[in-house]
């Protein structure tokens, strides 16, 4: 099976504006904003979605969510206000078959989303 985009940018063979990398999890920023802050946080192990972890891989989400929390504080969004989503599955709009985080923030956030 070909690598998923995600591997490919994790392995160095597709480049990106990385923000941060850690040994289980890196962070870069996504190519189509959809808020002034918007970054695409994964684990670097290709895991397809939330439906594949289970105990075993706390460690990956430990330090995703870190990250996460790092990057709110350097992106200045740590105090007013940000949202992290994950979609999971064709019809909840995974376009890429890797698990990722999104972080969004620096404007009002809607709610209900989509």
């Amino acid at each position: 099976m070909e690598e998923c985009l995600f591997c490919r940018i994790i392995n160095k063979e597709v480049g990106c504006d990385i923000l941060e990398e850690r040994p289980l999890a890196i962070a870069f920023r996504d190519v189509n904003p959809q808020a002034p802050v918007h970054i695409i946080v994964l684990p670097k192990e290709h895991i397809s979605s939330l439906r594949e972890l289970d105990t075993n891989r706390c460690d990956v989400l430990s330090e995703i969510f870190s990250l996460i929390n790092d990057l709110a504080v350097s992106e200045g969004i740590a105090q007013s206000g940000y949202r992290v989503v994950t979609n999971v599955g064709e019809e909840a709009g995974q376009a890429i078959d890797h698990l990722h985080f999104h972080l969004l923030g620096g404007r009002f956030m809607m709610w209900p989303p989509g």
